[in-house]
């Protein structure tokens, strides 16, 4: 395992579409295993997709905190309703926006052993795999953002 560099925003990788999986070998394992060490030595994200790590391949790790999800080849199948919430991004430090997202989504991926999995997912789970998988299509939620916030400001508030 080891810890990679995430990418930042600027870099051309993160605008490009990634290519799919079309086989899950000992180099696939390997990726996740240094995607989730990476996202674990963030120690403040949630999510990341292959592309932040300068992979352009359709893979992303998510962990709300019970554990990581191996995604490969994700496809949203379903949509509906609407979220709109404060996010941020690994890719992109010290910016947070308000960003709308589907509020429930049905997504169908491969996980690492080759099965066929379809997850319903609602609310913080709907609205990461909607950030990561735009991820793999080369979109960053600053592209999505309603109004930008400052967290500083926001706490002052409460």
């Amino acid at each position: 395992m080891a810890i990679r560099n995430i990418v930042k925003e600027g870099d051309e990788v993160l605008r490009k579409r990634s290519k799919e999986v079309k086989e899950i070998n000992d180099k696939i394992r390997e990726l996740f295993e240094d995607m989730k060490e990476t996202l674990r030595k963030t120690g403040n994200g949630i999510g990341i997709a292959a592309p932040q790590v300068g992979i352009l391949r359709r893979m992303i790790v998510i962990d709300l905190g019970e554990g990581p999800i191996e995604i490969i080849n994700p496809v949203i199948i379903e949509q509906q309703g609407e979220q709109v919430e404060v996010e941020g991004c690994l890719s992109v430090p010290g910016v947070f926006g308000e960003v709308k997202r589907p509020a429930q989504m049905v997504v169908e991926y491969t996980n690492l052993d080759g099965e066929k999995v379809k997850v319903e997912a609602t609310d913080l789970l709907a609205r990461c795999l909607s950030h990561e998988i735009d991820h793999l299509d080369g979109i960053l939620f600053i592209d999505k953002v309603i109004r930008y916030v400052d967290l500083n400001d926001e706490q002052e508030q409460e």
